[in-house]
């Protein structure tokens, strides 16, 4: 009776780590599928941090962040639905043994502001990334130990079916978000924002606290001071060290800049408070952008330029490389100088198109979303394009339930309905063999 309870009470743990895991990775591999350019860009960051980047080839860390969503996600959805259970508690123990301690040393050395783990969507520090290692390690641990215990949810025979699907829905989510635009924007640049407002610090909001240390030397000796015991003046000034003590508010967008390249001004001002339309272009490193649908992009240059709109380039190149662009595409637009993680943040297209009215994002497209001269046929404030674009991130989750959930439940019923109904007439079919087996032996 103690040995059952015991077996009961292990089996009911090994299950709640699996189910665990397999929230956690599922969201993970989700978020990181649904931003392939994001993770791509926070590879990048790692690999430039560990002074590594310029040895690995462009392509590589695009790959191998959809890769890792890939793998993820199906190990995720593996161990919630507890198929493929050795190998799905063994990949997700090895992942998490080499995470753990790497993020230990992000923790400790701080080269990265965060790991990326859960893509834009929940932005943790290096140390809550940390914590949240040690204990996924540690229901990895419970739940390859027990992986036989894990519960399934679908037989042996269906099993590769969900596998295939899996694998087959993950990388093409991915390779939609990457040729359009992600499905969720979790980024403070979503369409319906206002940039102003969103720039702007609410009345009353802490700001950083920065605590200033004086080093000071008497007499060969040193010795650091504050502003509340500063010395007289027998002592010699050596440096002064500022740090922050404490973080304040920091508003959603805090790095929108936009320096006109012709004349050096800042016109951000002026660009958010316009009330006509604005078309830009955004590359935020004009010698990597795809030119291929550049014709279209004139277009929409000359169309603004028709209407009395304004279009600006926004990218972070140097102006050689902008010439080089000009004479390559014949682009007539102005360019502006702007931060090149804002404008990777803006957009994940290289280039990006956002039209915006008095600041606030009215739409945006990737390169291959572009409108042409069969949508662009009149003023802006004559056409569905010129409103903002309706966004529904419920409506967006659920059309993906859609082609994934609806689609295992299928497998789940069929599973049920024939799978094992076959098995149990077959074992239906064996208690004759074997009784008669056992009446000849009598």
């Amino acid at each position: 009776m103690e040995t059952d309870k015991k077996h009961i009470i292990e089996k009911t743990w090994v299950n709640v780590c699996r189910f665990i895991l397999g929230i956690t990775f599922t969201f993970s591999g989700f978020v990181k599928a649904v931003d392939p350019l994001g993770s791509f860009y926070k590879i990048q960051d790692y690999l430039e941090a560990f002074g590594v980047l310029s040895w690995v080839p462009g392509f590589l860390p695009l790959f191998f962040g959809i890769g890792l969503a890939a793998i993820e996600f199906c190990i995720g959805v593996f161990l919630f639905l507890g198929i493929r259970r050795s190998m799905a508690s063994w990949v997700a123990l090895l992942l998490l043994c080499f995470m753990t301690p790497l993020t230990l040393y992000l923790a400790l050395a701080n080269p990265v502001s965060d790991c990326g783990c859960f893509g834009d969507a929940v932005v943790l520090t290096n140390w809550q990334t940390f914590g949240k290692n040690v204990v996924l390690l540690a229901a990895a641990v419970f739940a390859f130990k027990g992986r036989k215990q894990i519960v399934r949810f679908i037989s042996p025979k269906s099993a590769w079916m969900v596998s295939m699907y899996t694998l087959l829905f993950i990388f093409v989510l991915s390779f939609y978000c990457l040729s359009h635009l992600p499905i969720f924007d979790f980024r403070p640049y979503g369409i319906g924002t206002d940039i102003k407002a969103a720039m702007e610090i609410p009345e009353g909001a802490k700001g950083d606290v920065f605590e200033t240390t004086y080093l000071m030397e008497k007499d060969g000796h040193r010795q650091e001071f504050t502003l509340d015991n500063y010395p007289d003046s027998t002592w010699t000034f050596v440096e002064a060290k500022t740090v922050l003590k404490e973080k304040g508010y920091e508003p959603p967008i805090h790095d929108f800049a936009m320096i006109d390249l012709d004349t050096g001004a800042d016109i951000t001002e002026q660009v958010l408070a316009d009330s006509s339309y604005t078309f830009l272009m955004v590359a935020h490193r004009i010698e990597e952008a795809d030119d291929s649908n550049i014709d279209l992009i004139n277009e929409i240059y000359d169309y603004s330029m028709e209407h009395g709109y304004h279009f600006y380039a926004l990218t972070s190149s140097a102006m050689e490389d902008i010439e080089e662009w000009c004479d390559r595409t014949g682009a007539e637009y102005p360019f502006c100088q702007m931060d090149d993680i804002t404008l990777k943040t803006i957009v994940r297209s290289n280039p990006g198109l956002l039209l915006i009215k008095g600041g606030v994002i009215l739409n945006k497209w990737s390169d291959n979303q572009l409108p042409d001269e069969y949508v662009l046929t009149d003023a802006l404030d004559r056409l569905p394009l010129g409103q903002q674009k309706q966004v529904s991130d419920v409506r967006t989750l659920f059309y993906v339930l859609l082609w994934f959930v609806i689609p295992l439940l299928m497998v789940l019923g069929l599973d049920i309905l024939v799978v094992k109904r076959r098995a149990k007439r077959h074992v239906e079919e064996q208690q004759p063999v074997r009784q008669e087996t056992t009446d000849n032996k009598l």
